[in-house]
């Protein structure tokens, strides 16, 4: 069944059959072909206690226990666009006053529902796009790099994050739906709250 608009899920990372992530998020929209995610600032969520990109990777590709805390978000407003069976979202940021700050093409593996959320996984390759959408750029090419040679990734997956991400990129500077319309003037219904993780975030089926 569709999430309501204001219902809090939790968008989850799942490795190894284990939570590695946990982000509480806004519903949106959650449509048969598209899903909408409000994550504010001030939203506590749980992730791996590494510090660092590096630190970050090569326990993702070795570890097979550890533990998650919980961290305050604190940078950014995001709006983020999924679509079903795509191998990406495409994120907006805004600062804490509402100014745009960029478009992000988020590689990750599509989107899984399940009782309480969805799950998923980062691929670590990103694609950051100026919020006037005049130019872009790559991100994280390393932390892929780095991955492969601890073989988290195979030597043919930065190519094919790259075609996932080119794909993304394309709908928002192509202006597909939803990016048919201006999202910079975007606000939340000032109703919703601030997302908590909801009960069961910690449950993985299996």
């Amino acid at each position: 069944m569709a999430f309501a608009p204001g219902t809090a899920v939790v968008l989850r990372e799942i490795l190894r059959r284990r939570v590695w992530a946990a982000r509480p998020a806004t519903v949106v929209e959650d449509r048969d072909d598209l899903q909408m995610f409000y994550v504010p600032i001030g939203m506590r969520w749980r992730a791996p206690d590494a510090d660092g990109h590096e630190a970050l990777i090569r326990t993702k590709a070795t570890s097979r226990s550890w533990s998650l805390v919980e961290r305050t978000w604190t940078a950014t407003h995001v709006l983020s666009f999924a679509w079903p069976g795509a191998g990406h979202a495409v994120l907006h940021f805004w600062d804490e006053d509402w100014r745009p700050i960029a478009w992000y093409v988020n590689v990750q593996r599509p989107l899984r529902r399940f009782a309480v959320g969805f799950d998923t996984l980062d691929e670590d390759l990103d694609l950051v796009v100026e919020p006037d959408r005049s130019s872009w750029r790559w991100k994280d090419e390393e932390d892929v790099e780095l991955g492969t040679s601890l073989g988290l990734y195979a030597e043919d997956d930065l190519g094919r994050f790259r075609d996932e991400g080119a794909r993304g990129r394309d709908r928002l500077l192509a202006r597909e739906p939803p990016f048919d319309r201006e999202w910079a003037g975007w606000r939340p219904d000032p109703a919703w709250p601030v997302p908590t993780l909801p009960v069961g975030w910690d449950r993985v089926a299996g």
